[in-house]
């Protein structure tokens, strides 16, 4: 036993080996009987599995320690595993990624991950009807980790719904960021109360489904939610019609696909709060012009084609007035209308800062011009994604 390669100081295991050996040999001496010796040797045994023990305990303690980063404090290891979360906006409730495979890895790693909220304020929700009670255990143990914080869910809405907000129910106050994706046949998703909500996504993943489940999710919104992103979605005017006014009067960021040129003027109207729109669709020109101020609109962004009368003029900028618009961005493959964009600059009082045109807009180079002496901050953008430069192109036509 002395020469064990234990890093254990040999004097102390020989000492603590060697008098159960002494004891029983004094046992021996006195009495030999079969009963004394067995009593001696199963004593001595005991020690050795004890004395055994202990050396295992502090090899496995060495070689565990000897890595640096078992020596790495608590709030540096919580760093790092932020570091580590996907970039994904949403995270998967999945054992082969972060942060679920963090607390498989040892039990300091487990107790680090499951109190650090930070790391559980992302999920994806699935909605399967085979294995749904494991799924609401699961995502129950996950959203209670977040420890209160903010949640950003993104959740695959299917016909039945009820089992899916019943588990939601007490982290309404939670959920500041939702997106909702709209599978074929399912049901309206009810948000009312959630009374924490700021941002909104909703994707329709049908474009022949019935539009029901869209509009009774968004006739009744939250008092708090101020961002809607429905670019993936057909939005039409007499959907648009379907909204009540006071549920769509606080937002103040829309990103929006629409089917008609009639629904931008309904958006405005719809939103007076409204300060940034993004608009994506297909147009045709506006055959009653009726006008439309909004002076709380600061950034505008339009990405459109023309249906019908490509040749026409779409008539938007004859009966848009917007006196606080500081930025334009205009996609357009056809002619631009420059003749009514400068008297919506002259009807608006010259209020923009910057405006950008993708280089599919036609536009001639005196009109470029125009508008970088006008405007404080012009550019073009190419295909490549790099800014055409109006002074050279400037030069070039006029030096």
């Amino acid at each position: 036993m002395q020469t064990s390669n234990s890093s254990l100081d040999p004097p102390s295991v020989s000492v603590t080996i060697g008098e159960p050996q002494k004891y029983s040999d004094s046992i021996i001496g006195e009495d030999s009987g079969p009963e004394n010796v067995r009593n001696s040797v199963s004593y001595c045994q005991e020690q050795l599995v004890e004395e055994k023990a202990v050396i295992v305990r502090s090899n496995t303690s060495r070689t565990r320690f000897s890595s640096p980063i078992w020596r790495l404090p608590t709030e540096i290891l919580s760093e790092i595993f932020l570091y580590c979360l996907p970039e994904d906006e949403h995270l998967m409730y999945t054992s082969r990624q972060a942060p679920m495979l963090l607390t498989r890895i040892c039990r300091r790693w487990r107790e680090i991950a499951v109190g650090l909220p930070m790391l559980w304020c992302r999920l994806q929700l699935q909605m399967r009807y085979d294995d749904w009670e494991k799924r609401a255990f699961c995502y129950d143990s996950w959203l209670k980790r977040s420890g209160g914080r903010p949640l950003s869910l993104r959740i695959r809405c299917r016909p039945d719904r009820k089992n899916l907000q019943s588990l939601l129910q007490p982290y309404v106050q939670q959920i500041s960021s939702l997106s909702l994706d709209f599978l074929r046949n399912a049901g309206p998703f009810i948000m009312e109360d959630f009374l924490a909500l700021k941002e909104l996504t909703i994707s329709q993943y049908y474009l022949d489904d019935s539009p029901r489940a869209i509009n009774g999710s968004l006739s009744k919104l939250p008092v708090n939610l101020r961002r809607i992103n429905m670019e993936n979605v057909w939005i039409n005017e007499r959907q648009l019609y379907c909204f009540p006014d006071s549920a769509w009067a606080r937002l103040t960021h829309i990103e929006i696909t629409v089917d008609g040129l009639y629904a931008f003027a309904r958006i405005l109207r719809l939103c007076p709060n409204l300060s940034h729109l993004k608009i994506v669709g297909v147009f045709h020109s506006i055959q009653i012009p009726e006008s439309v101020m909004h002076t709380n609109l600061q950034s505008l962004c339009m990405c459109w084609r023309v249906l019908r009368h490509s040749g026409e003029d779409l008539g938007l900028f004859k009966v848009m007035t917007l006196p606080n618009l500081r930025v334009l961005e205009a996609s357009h493959r056809g002619l631009w209308p420059h003749e009514d964009f400068m008297e919506f600059l002259t009807r608006s009082k010259y209020p923009l800062e910057k405006m950008v045109l993708d280089s599919v807009v036609s536009t001639t180079a005196r009109q470029r011009a125009e508008y970088a002496t006008l405007i404080p901050s012009f550019d073009i953008i190419s295909g490549a994604g790099r800014p055409y430069n109006v002074d050279e192109e400037w030069k070039d036509q006029y030096l």
